[in-house]
């Protein structure tokens, strides 16, 4: 534990995620808190993907999660709603660091997906409706013409769809990994069996 110093220093992890966080939305130059989200599907074929973390939520003790948003109706929102289970890791270049994350998933739909989703460029909201995510699509001459409807149905303000929101990961696991010299990495691990269980946390070999 005397070694976790530095940028590992600190009693939660989410604070400790929140401060790596915002480390990488000054240096990084696009996206910084871009994640590559990890599911399975029905046979146990991986799918991995690029989504954007949009909150780690910090509630004191140990607790939080991590909060996306999404399609529900998606690939990915079928696979996370099957498994109930999801990974991601956040890498910043610039920062030469990695945050790897394992979970559980719950939807968060009430009533901060819908603040969030009114956040969002209206042409982004509309696209929401319009687009049925990793379905088939015909063309793009047709999908420019479902965003067309949606818009003459909508106008300036439509709410959030239903299969549209937002998708919390409450971790069981998360491993903070910094560059090192000679490729001697510093890795630490927090770990728990449940989300109501105290964290153990372990250095690990590079």
């Amino acid at each position: 534990m005397s070694e976790r110093t530095g940028i590992f220093a600190g009693d939660d992890p989410f604070v400790i995620a929140q401060d790596w966080l915002a480390a990488a939305a000054q240096t990084e130059p696009n996206d910084p808190n871009a994640i590559a989200l990890a599911t399975v599907d029905a046979h146990g074929m991986p799918n991995v993907r690029i989504v954007l973390l949009k909150q780690i939520e910090q509630l004191g003790s140990g607790q939080g999660a991590f909060v996306f948003f999404t399609n529900y109706d998606s690939v990915k929102g079928g696979e996370l709603a099957s498994a109930g289970k999801a990974a991601f890791v956040l890498h910043s270049k610039t920062q030469q660091r990695q945050m790897r994350v394992r979970g559980l998933v719950s939807r968060e739909d009430g009533p901060a997906a819908d603040d969030y989703f009114a956040s969002r460029s209206l042409k982004s909201r509309l696209g929401a409706w319009a687009s049925k995510q990793s379905q088939p699509l015909d063309s793009r001459a047709s999908l420019l013409a479902d965003v067309a409807r949606v818009t003459a149905q909508y106008g300036t303000n439509p709410p959030r769809p239903p299969f549209w929101g937002g998708v919390r990961i409450t971790p069981l696991e998360i491993e903070f990994w910094a560059d090192g010299a000679f490729r001697l990495h510093d890795r630490f691990r927090w770990s728990r069996a449940t989300p109501a269980a105290e964290w153990q946390i372990q250095r690990l070999n590079p």
